[in-house]
């Protein structure tokens, strides 16, 4: 019966919302977690019959583990992502007038911890690089990937998804398609263009292309696009040769990006534009990631700072 609903919901995400594929798929998987719960817990449940309470025991599973069951906690993000997927789901049954009311309007969202994410220092990313073995297809595309990620701060799909036709060597721009297939400019340095060029004149022309993938920048040994496990592996693989013992995957180097511009000074709106955040909130973390900064300026400015 749920599951009946999910075509048309498929295309309300897609064509009404203009969610890119991998938040659909997600919260496809959001509303099946929800589906099956619901099948074990009460079958007779329709989406008419709902209520914040069905929901209230729902999400009490999911924030807490399975004694008898080899249940994990889910993360806060992956939380906050699955009650999105519903609400959505439910937004969509409202509009085609499947259901009368909406029992998530009442779901507080669990609140994210400030955790803050890993950086690397300027210093570790060129220590990295060094430690790469550009002589090989391998370490040719790996540093490319590099110099893009930080140069540049994309997310590692919005790298995998560059084609050639996207790059604007002149301008010094490169067109990017970010989270709900929204495009933004985002210039990039000389060097890392002129990496760019050497790499798809002599790196590149040394593999033989899939049929399909001849417009994607970022391909595999045997011509197809790169994965982002491909990606992911090169660059823990770079991160132990250089002895950098923090834990580092792909996204770290977006937040490379975006602390080095905060912590030099550049304006927050900028850097969310930079970085394609829908909203500044998600920028604001980047302002409260380095201290050293402010401590200096206490020692230099504050009287009780400058005290022998």
């Amino acid at each position: 019966m749920w599951r009946s609903y999910l075509k048309g919901f498929k295309s309300y995400l897609l064509l009404e919302r203009g969610f890119s594929q991998n938040t659909k798929d997600a919260y496809l998987r959001d509303c099946e977690r929800l589906f099956s719960f619901l099948e074990e817990y009460n079958p007779s449940i329709t989406p008419k019959t709902l209520t914040y309470k069905h929901l209230q025991v729902f999400l009490k599973t999911i924030q807490t583990p399975d004694k008898d069951k080899e249940s994990k906690l889910l993360k806060i993000s992956t939380q906050k992502r699955l009650i999105s997927g519903i609400r959505a789901f439910y937004k969509y049954l409202l509009i085609e007038n499947i259901v009368d009311f909406d029992p998530t309007e009442l779901i507080e969202l669990p609140r994210l911890d400030m955790r803050l994410p890993v950086v690397l220092t300027n210093e570790e990313i060129i220590k990295m690089i060094n430690s790469i073995d550009k002589s090989t297809y391998r370490g040719a595309w790996t540093n490319l990937m590099l110099e893009i990620l930080y140069g540049a701060g994309l997310r590692i799909s919005e790298l995998l998804n560059l084609k050639i036709d996207d790059i604007y060597p002149k301008q010094e721009l490169i067109k990017v398609i970010g989270k709900g297939d929204k495009e933004r400019w985002v210039p990039l340095n000389k060097i890392a263009f002129k990496q760019l060029n050497l790499f798809l004149e002599n790196s590149r022309t040394q593999i033989k292309v899939k049929q399909g993938c001849e417009k994607y920048i970022f391909l595999n040994q045997r011509g197809g696009k790169l994965t982002r496990i491909a990606a992911y592996q090169a660059i823990k693989e770079i991160a132990e040769k250089a002895a950098i013992e923090k834990s580092i995957h792909p996204h770290t180097f977006r937040h490379s990006f975006a602390t080095e511009l905060m912590l030099a000074g550049a304006d927050i709106m900028v850097v969310k534009e930079l970085m394609g955040h829908a909203s500044v909130r998600s920028t604001e973390i980047y302002t409260h990631l380095n201290t050293k900064h402010l401590k200096e300026t206490l020692l230099l400015y504050h009287p009780l700072y400058n005290k022998h």
